[in-house]
């Protein structure tokens, strides 16, 4: 079984919202929701994160972004938005997905994800994931 269905048979089965999985052995689970615990998983697993594979309960354009910055190769997104796609699909990540929507909504419905919104137009993930550090949640 590969990394991928590992991390996705985790996150499907289970109450997790996060399953960062290598060599058939997780590095990193979380069941918070939100961008903070990706950022948790740079904190906590640096660099070896590199070439393993993520199974995220959402994955927008900030997700993918944080994905490639780690160099994951393999994301699964229970809901993926099509600009997180376009992010993984353009820097060769390979991808699934349950649900593909439009775009990431804030908690409340009524407006794009702020993490998502702070990241707009960003394609560089260095840059990314500094924005993403300072973005401040109401």
């Amino acid at each position: 079984m590969d990394d991928l269905t590992v991390a996705k048979q985790a996150l499907l089965n289970s109450d997790l919202s996060l399953v960062l999985a290598k060599n058939g052995k997780f590095l990193f689970k979380s069941k918070s929701h939100g961008v903070s615990d990706l950022l948790a998983m740079v904190r906590e697993s640096g660099r070896l994160a590199e070439g393993a594979s993520l199974a995220d309960s959402i994955v927008g354009r900030a997700a993918a972004l944080i994905c490639v910055y780690s160099k994951i190769v393999a994301v699964y997104g229970k809901t993926m938005s099509e600009g997180g796609a376009s992010v993984l699909e353009g820097n060769g990540v390979r991808h699934e997905y349950g649900k593909l929507v439009p775009k990431i909504l804030n908690r409340r419905k009524d407006d794009v994800c702020p993490f998502d919104k702070a990241v707009s137009g960003v394609m560089d993930p260095a840059l990314a994931l500094e924005r993403l550090k300072s973005v401040k949640l109401n």
